[in-house]
């Protein structure tokens, strides 16, 4: 018969166990994600859903017992009892997150990123965000400038998209659950984002727009294993690679800083000395309006005239 498996004893004793648990939360309440091995990160998650469960309830009862638990009540408490249960107040349980982050140099101990859902650095949030782009990306470049090759009226939300894979589906289903439509408008406008910049990045540097070999299972001499997919040329940049090393990165100054991408469709900043009165005044006012895209929904882009705001679907476009 198995006694005393509780919980993780973690290799302390009752007190100093205790005592590093009660760090780890005011930590992760503190800067809402940390990083450790992933059994203190079980262990804090389960002990972080009962002080969030205390913050949500409000009352001088539970106000006591989180000041008595944490170590840094006079920055956690207002948090905890202020924008934490308005977040989640909705959410019958589920604060936590932790995501695998490989194993730690030297013993190599399993390493963790312990988070609270919802908060501004999401990191689920922000990759489910980029796969919805790039996906539909994909099935834009595919179709031949239309995300919606078949009839739109069949797909009415994003889990209804064929292009976009089940996993992704999933992910953007747990995420949006509980979700505010600022939440939501956010990601759309999160995964608009970073599609317009892989558009922008391959058209300049040909990375995505470039077709695949005819035979990619073909072996490259001097090499044993055979390669499979496109090949990378030399400074090319291709989907999810970073453009600073890429050699438009480097002609550009992208060494010491990153490159802002404008959206697709817009003139550059540097023909406006070629342009009119009557062109210039049309360039500033289109620039005025892609500035306020995020509130008037306004996209001066081909991939978003292309069939994006479709391609999401959660509400209609305006």
């Amino acid at each position: 018969m198995k006694h005393g498996v509780a919980f993780r004893k973690l290799s302390r004793t009752s007190s100093h166990r205790m005592l590093m648990l009660r760090n780890l939360v005011s930590s992760l309440l503190e800067h809402e994600q940390i990083k450790t091995t992933l059994p203190k990160a079980k262990e804090t998650a389960r002990l972080a859903e009962k002080i969030l469960s205390l913050g949500k309830k409000g009352d001088l009862p539970a106000q006591r017992q989180a000041a008595a638990f944490l170590l840094n009540p006079d920055k956690t408490l207002p948090l905890l009892f202020g924008s934490y249960a308005e977040r989640y107040q909705s959410r019958p349980g589920g604060y936590t997150r932790i995501h695998k982050f490989g194993h730690r140099k030297g013993d190599h101990a399993p390493h963790a990123i312990l988070e609270l859902c919802d908060n501004p650095r999401d990191i689920k949030f922000e990759l489910t965000a980029r796969a919805v782009g790039r996906q539909t990306v994909q099935r834009w470049l595919k179709t031949g400038g239309t995300a919606h090759a078949d009839n739109v009226g069949e797909y009415t939300t994003l889990a209804d998209r064929p292009w976009i894979r089940d996993i992704t589906k999933v992910n953007y289903t747990q995420l949006m659950k509980f979700a505010s439509e600022d939440r939501k408008l956010e990601f759309e406008n999160k995964a608009i984002d970073w599609a317009n910049h892989m558009l922008a990045e391959a058209e300049a540097e040909g990375g995505l727009r470039r077709p695949a070999e005819p035979d990619p299972k073909k072996p490259v001499p001097g090499l044993t294993v055979k390669h499979i997919g496109k090949r990378q040329r030399a400074g090319e940049r291709l989907a999810g690679m970073s453009d600073r090393a890429s050699s438009l990165g480097i002609a550009s100054g992208a060494i010491g800083q990153g490159r802002i991408v404008p959206h697709l469709g817009q003139r550059s900043t540097s023909d406006v000395g070629l342009l009119n009165s009557t062109e210039r005044t049309a360039l500033v006012a289109s620039k005025n309006s892609v500035a306020g895209s995020v509130n008037n929904r306004v996209w001066r882009s081909p991939f978003w005239e292309g069939g994006w705001k479709e391609a999401l679907g959660d509400r209609p476009s305006q």
